[in-house]
């Protein structure tokens, strides 16, 4: 493989327009389809005559500062179709990365179409080159997978309304066989979109490899009127010579410094407790408050209300829409609970999902068409529930005036856990034919809208994204939102594989990790109760099990691990992450974080299943300063020793 610009085919005869050739293999930052190109488009425009030929000409570049970084663009046009597009790059420095993205505007006096805007193509030199993705399913989310990159096309993608659990928008691309977690060569990218997406990696004839990413071309159209403009996500791209885990790093420190939330970006994320999994959907006052009381002996730092607490939600058959709060469930209302919360010294947060509705509610008798439907069409149900058409501004403004008067009405709300539990199916909009294919981008345009108001009126609220787990865990939420409930499956071994994969593309700082009862709900297993706190140490510590249940000894244990994690919490939440044993079924696993100073490290080692000692049971430490001596706190160390999950 090589880097030389020389080993592209000449782009002489390019250069010269009255011979245009084909550019097969040539290294193109923006394919259009239109060009003498066969390789994979990131834009396909039609003109009011149904062309879709593109030929783009070089207008200027512009040098600009944004927030004190600089910014490349480069305009082209086509004065035929009237089309401007601007190419953005974006440089962090500090981070070694850029950021891609185009603005593609309608300068002309005739209507254009879309049908595939995408926002940006890597291309890499003739090689031979393995594809590194993450995939899985619910409660089995963030695999970390390889494949050779062979002739032809390799496609990953989610078509399913968000950014999904069965891929995820980050990829690595490494030369066919390198495998070092701490070395060797890597370029890599992350989407910042939490919709549908679609990432191409083509090897041309000429073994040149051509990636292509952005939003889902499948069923996309947009209708660009004179003078309207459409800015595609962006495309965090990088390179490392530091493996996958330099990558990773690289990635975690831009999430920390520019992604996400200007307000909390330093905050260490508090420890809390849900009551999901003690109550269900039968919420109570005084129930409430007794786990309460129980939490804040224990040290967590806030306590979240889960599903139950509105309209007529008894069960997952009724309620979703009227975000209300049900009177005979919390007959003093939702300030007195949330006052009691904060007299105990705990912050207090609630859960919402505010894109879904049930049928039964009145919100949906009231508006059956702000449901997606087809006209016609029976409409397909998913946990008993329709999605609502975020695309819809009357929509977004209703979703944001229920939620605007659930924080303000009931004294100090800090915390929302935002849901999104189905997939979108009968997607359209009966009421704007022209705008049928546009729904997918402008509901997550709609859905970061309403978080953006809610972040400016209330800018100490902290969100959490969920999706039925890790269904929307991207950079792009994670501009609005300070963490991510990443997965359902609470199984501390089956965790560590999941948190893994999830590190690959975001920070410790924004995984949320929860201790839960055993045998898990998900899997039946049992682990010991330190094993389940020390996997969960790994982001952001939660506790979800029903700690009105559990016996002296582990409340006692409970109150030790939450001390010792608050102890570590600056470390693993804000230091440099580094694997240094990855996580299998049976065996031990490890991983180590070291403070931004280099002067303080912590390191978690694990054994997974199996005979306890079995395997090696050590593993080299990496990040440290050369210099200086380090001071082992030993009670990890010693109590790692005895113990295994």
């Amino acid at each position: 493989m090589s880097d030389n610009p020389a080993d592209y085919p000449s782009v002489s005869a390019w250069n010269r327009r009255s011979e245009r050739e084909f550019v097969d293999g040539f290294p193109l930052a923006y394919p259009v389809f239109g060009e003498a190109s066969f390789k994979e488009p990131c834009l396909v425009v039609s003109g009011s005559d149904g062309s879709r030929v593109v030929r783009l000409e070089f207008v200027e570049d512009r040098l600009r500062e944004v927030d004190g970084r600089p910014v490349l663009d480069l305009v082209f046009r086509d004065d035929l179709l009237g089309l401007s597009i601007e190419h953005r790059f974006a440089v962090f420095a500090e981070q070694d990365l850029i950021a891609r993205s185009v603005v593609l505007q309608n300068a002309g006096s005739e209507v254009l179409t879309l049908e595939r805007a995408l926002s940006a193509a890597i291309p890499l030199p003739p090689g031979e080159y393995d594809a590194w993705t993450l995939h899985g399913q619910w409660g089995r989310e963030f695999g970390l997978f390889s494949r050779p990159l062979l002739p032809a096309k390799f496609v990953t993608e989610s078509r399913r309304g968000t950014s999904s659990h069965e891929a995820h928008p980050w990829f690595a691309v490494r030369p066919r066989g390198e495998t070092a977690e701490h070395s060797g060569s890597v370029w890599f990218g992350s989407l910042a979109w939490s919709g549908n997406w679609q990432a191409a990696f083509e090897v041309e004839r000429n073994d040149a490899v051509n990636i292509v990413v952005g939003i889902q071309p499948f069923d996309f159209g947009w209708r660009l009127a004179p003078g309207e403009q459409l800015a595609t996500p962006e495309l965090l791209v990088g390179y490392s010579e530091e493996g996958l885990g330099g990558a990773s790093r690289q990635l975690h420190q831009y999430e920390a410094q520019v992604q996400l939330p200007e307000n909390h970006r330093e905050r260490l994320r508090p420890v809390l407790y849900n009551s999901w999994e003690a109550t269900g959907f039968d919420v109570r006052a005084e129930q409430q408050l007794a786990l309460a009381r129980r939490a804040a002996e224990l040290g967590i730092e806030l306590f979240v209300v889960d599903d139950g607490w509105f309209g007529a939600r008894d069960n997952d058959r009724a309620g979703l829409g009227d975000w209300t709060v049900n009177p005979s469930k919390l007959p003093g209302g939702l300030r007195s609970l949330v006052d009691e919360i904060h007299k105990l010294g705990m912050q207090f947060g609630i859960w919402v999902e505010p894109e879904m509705v049930n049928p039964d509610s009145d919100l949906y008798r009231a508006h059956p068409d702000w449901a997606y439907h087809a006209n016609g069409r029976e409409s397909t149900f998913g946990r008993n529930q329709l999605v609502l058409n975020f695309a819809r501004p009357d929509v977004q403004a209703a979703m944001y005036e229920q939620l605007r008067n659930l924080l303000k009405d009931h004294g100090r709300i800090d915390f929302l856990k935002w849901d999104h539990n189905r997939n979108w199916t009968e997607v359209g909009w009966p009421e704007e034919p022209d705008r049928q294919r546009e729904v997918w981008v402008r509901h997550v345009q709609g859905v970061y809208d309403v978080h953006a108001r809610l972040r400016s009126e209330f800018p100490w609220l902290m969100i959490e994204a969920c999706a039925g787990g890790g269904g929307r865990s991207d950079l792009g939420i994670l501009r609005w939102a300070d963490q991510v409930w990443i997965s359902d499956n609470t199984d501390a071994a089956d965790r560590l594989q999941i948190q893994y994969g999830y590190s690959r593309a975001h920070s410790p700082r924004t995984m949320v990790c929860w201790v839960t009862d055993v045998p898990n709900q998900q899997t039946g297993r049992i682990a010991p109760l330190e094993f389940r706190f020390h996997v969960a140490m790994q982001g952001v510590l939660g506790i979800g099990g029903d700690i009105g249940e559990w016996s002296a000894t582990d409340l006692a244990i409970a109150r030790r691990m939450i001390e010792q994690y608050k102890q570590l919490r600056p470390v693993v939440q804000h230091g440099r992450q580094y694997w240094l044993v990855p996580p299998a079924a049976v065996g031990p696993c490890a991983v180590q974080y070291v403070s931004a100073a280099g002067d303080a490290s912590v390191v978690f080692m694990y054994q997974v299943r199996g005979i306890r000692g079995a395997g090696a049971r050590r593993a080299r430490l990496r990040g440290l300063n050369a210099a200086p001596r380090y001071r082992r706190d030993g009670w990890a160390v010693e109590r790692a020793e005895r113990r295994k999950g």
